[in-house]
């Protein structure tokens, strides 16, 4: 019995041990799930609307892309866009650029598009063939003030993107003044993308843009953007009231010969002829005089010839 029970634990403990090694040697594996992914429908694609006749939609100058990767080399700080750049790389834009440059006006429109506060620019830019439209010598005529009030009136203080001129109140006030009378700027817009401008000197159209983003908006029109202040003569100042009624007061004496100015300056006012004429009664009484006087002595003659 003995004998049979040790047999009987020897065999329990060998299917023991053959489980646990069996475990050991081929532990179970998790059920593996694949998952398939699929992507989302790409979204159509829209239709492009068709820009307004005449107008390029397609700016001269591109801006950089905004994915562009950043340089490792460090940059000093200073003016990211140049104007005069832009619209050499533009071309036909040769006498704006003399204009701007030759006024210095430059300098303050580029510094006005890295001034945080500044809300933006936007440009009109005549071509070449606008500036030839002009009156012979109109541009040399012009003082050095006229000159930047022209480019000023070109220029407004504000990002104005193409779509956004109908939201503009006239008259549009730009950058050379608010005068309505002599600075007004009329801007009508069709279809939303052409815009129309009229000076009251001269109505022009914008033809295209040359470089847009969100600063800076330079578009190109097709007439040089008159003022009324450079073709209507010149306000003459008011003269001083003392100097008025001093200039006044010979006229008035001229006009009313009743008043005690026109007798005391009648002496002075008058003519060797005037003198020479009988002009009151005592005058008249000495020509009586002389008349009986010379009829006097010519009757004296004939009775002295008779006797």
């Amino acid at each position: 019995m003995q004998l049979q029970s040790l047999l009987f634990s020897s065999s329990l403990i060998l299917i023991t041990l053959s489980t646990i090694t069996s475990a050991q040697l081929s532990p179970v594996q998790p059920p593996t799930t694949t998952t398939t992914t699929t992507a989302p429908p790409a979204p159509p694609l829209s239709q492009p609307t068709a820009p307004a006749p005449g107008f390029n939609t397609v700016p001269l100058v591109p801006t950089t892309p905004s994915g562009a990767p950043t340089p490792t080399v460090t940059v000093p700080k200073g003016p990211t866009i140049d104007i005069v750049q832009i619209l050499k790389k533009a071309k036909r834009f040769s006498v704006l650029i003399r204009l701007l440059k030759t006024t210095q006006l430059i300098n303050q429109l580029n510094s006005q598009l890295v001034t945080t506060s500044s809300g933006g620019l936007t440009l009109f830019a005549p071509e070449d063939s606008a500036f030839s439209k002009l009156k012979p010598g109109f541009l040399n005529s012009l003082t050095d003030r006229q000159k930047v009030e022209l480019l000023q009136f070109h220029s407004l203080s504000s990002f104005i993107a193409i779509s956004n001129f109908d939201t503009l109140t006239n008259p549009v006030q730009t950058q050379a003044g608010d005068d309505p009378q002599r600075l007004q700027l009329n801007v009508t817009t069709y279809g939303g993308s052409q815009v129309n401008m009229a000076t009251g000197a001269v109505n022009a159209t914008i033809t295209g843009t040359i470089y847009s983003d969100n600063k800076l908006a330079i578009y190109q029109v097709d007439k040089v953007l008159l003022p009324l202040d450079l073709v209507l003569p010149a306000k003459s100042p008011a003269p001083a009231p003392g100097l008025a009624s001093a200039k006044a007061l010979p006229k008035a004496a001229k006009g009313n010969s009743t008043t005690a100015a026109d007798d005391s300056g009648s002496d002075a006012g008058d003519t060797d002829d005037d003198k020479a004429l009988p002009t009151d009664a005592s005058s008249a009484e000495s020509v009586k005089v002389v008349v009986w006087m010379n009829v006097a002595v010519a009757v004296a003659l004939v009775g002295a010839t008779m006797l």
